[in-house]
């Protein structure tokens, strides 16, 4: 190796290190860390011994760990939903009908707002005596005026409603974006050709945003994995039993409710993390196929 080429070799090293070793301290650390606990019997504080692969088939023979991976995937019902419902938003905002800048500010407001606060309002308006069953009663239909947050299917049904109103507005955002990248000339030659508002929507617009719908599916559905806590912690406490309780929830029930029961909580971690990082490469993969078929 010539001495330019050490040099240079020398500077890029020298110029990456920094962000290599932020990633090392704030990733690398805090995973590797994890996954050595998840192999212990560990109290959070002294007692740390090593006990191997048991945390892992603990969890596995449980039914609560099957019940709460399944509520997981039933959560995902959210996902298609919201965006769905976000590209509708971002598309009557792109084409400025009336009212839109009064719209914009409102869809969006649910995601300034913190989850915690979005969950008690909801766990509020869905409670036995809350608005939406005076409603109901005040309707003329008392019999629909149940325990919502009482039973399983009623009671995930409020966390989804929850989950797709908060993101709305991102959604909206997301896909605004996606559709101002488009050069206006395309949707105004399709006007002038006769393309109606679905023809414009199903063969111009969703092709050509077609990455950004990936983004949102993507990133939604390792959210939908990572990030129910406060929804499920503010609404239903995970309960009743684990009806609604997530993969995220039933980690801090280990760690904090249950003996400090650390090491479990660490295995049900590692068990979290490969299970949405397979999801993601699969998600990944299905969408470089999709692509290179359409080329």
């Amino acid at each position: 190796m010539t001495d330019r080429k050490r040099k240079e070799l020398t500077i890029s090293l020298l110029g990456i290190a920094p962000a290599v070793l932020v990633l090392l301290v704030f990733r690398a650390y805090p995973i590797g860390s994890v996954i050595w606990n998840s192999l212990t019997n560990w109290d959070g504080l002294f007692k740390h011994d090593f006990i191997g692969l048991r945390n892992y088939l603990r969890i596995f023979r449980t039914d609560y760990f099957w019940k709460t991976l399944a509520n997981c995937f039933i959560m995902f019902i959210n996902v298609p939903i919201q965006i769905v419902i976000g590209l509708v938003v971002s598309m009557l905002l792109y084409e400025k009908t009336p009212g839109w800048r009064f719209f914009r500010s409102l869809y969006y407001l649910p995601q300034i707002v913190s989850a915690v606060i979005v969950g008690y309002l909801f766990a509020i308006f869905f409670s036995y005596d809350g608005p939406v069953n005076e409603l109901l009663r005040f309707a003329g239909a008392p019999k629909l005026a149940i325990e919502w947050l009482g039973r399983r299917p009623t009671a995930i049904g409020v966390v989804i409603t929850a989950l797709i109103w908060i993101n709305i507005g991102w959604q909206g955002v997301l896909m605004l974006g996606g559709l101002s990248s488009i050069n206006p000339s395309v949707f105004e030659s399709a006007k002038m050709d006769g393309a109606n508002f679905f023809q414009r929507t199903f063969y111009i617009l969703l092709p050509m945003i077609g990455r950004v719908i990936e983004y949102s599916f993507i990133y939604s559905v390792a959210w939908t994995f990572t990030g129910l806590f406060p929804f499920i912690y503010s609404i239903t406490n995970g309960g009743p039993g684990y009806d609604t309780t997530t993969l995220d929830f039933l980690v801090y029930q280990k760690a904090f409710r249950e003996d400090s029961a650390l090491g479990e909580a660490c295995a049900l971690a590692v068990i979290l993390l490969a299970i949405v990082s397979v999801l993601t490469l699969f998600q990944r993969r299905l969408s470089d196929r999709a692509n290179s078929w359409s080329e």
